[in-house]
């Protein structure tokens, strides 16, 4: 009997350790990453556009979905926040895990400050692989430059880890972001 016991155990570790190490590779994977894509160009002005590439886990019925949000650096306190108005996507469903990696966007645009200053931004993305409700994966990951976008760049290819709105001259009276 103990020994049907210690079989059994060591066979549940033998199946479930190639799962979890699966699950901490997505997590390291070159394949994670959230960039900035577009920031307040001409095409897209007091815009700042967050991108994100998750792995897939290549399990049959997970699902993926990312969550982009925008964080303002306060320079008097010196550290970042969350905007709490206006700069959260909710989540995105980007298809199935069994891809080898899926990649997603959203934009965001904000007033600009009338004073002259800047609004220093990036983009914080969750990512999460499900199984119908349940999440059986997640990371996050802050933006990072040098990435490359399936689409939606402005200018193409540009890829940056914050993004700086400001004030143009015909700009009216604002206030902080929210």
């Amino acid at each position: 009997m103990a020994r049907s016991l210690v079989v059994a155990i060591v066979t549940v570790l033998i199946v479930a350790a190639p799962a979890a190490g699966k699950r901490r590779s997505l997590i390291s994977s070159p394949l994670l990453w959230a960039t900035v894509n577009v920031c307040d160009t001409p095409a897209n002005p007091d815009t700042i556009g967050v991108r994100g590439s998750m792995p897939g886990s290549g399990r049959s019925g997970e699902q993926m979905y990312i969550r982009f949000r925008v964080q303002y650096f306060s320079r008097a306190e010196g550290h970042w926040h969350n905007i709490t108005r206006g700069a959260d996507s909710g989540w995105v469903a980007v298809g199935s895990a069994r891809f080898k990696a899926r990649q997603a966007g959203w934009s965001f645009r904000f007033v600009p400050p009338a004073d002259g200053s800047v609004h220093l931004l990036r983009g914080a993305v969750a990512f999460e692989w499900r199984r119908g409700d349940t999440v059986v994966n997640h990371a996050q990951e802050r933006t990072t430059g040098r990435h490359r976008s399936a689409t939606g760049a402005d200018p193409e290819g540009y890829s940056a880890s914050h993004c700086e709105i400001k004030a143009d001259d015909d700009t009216g009276p604002t206030g902080p972001p929210t």
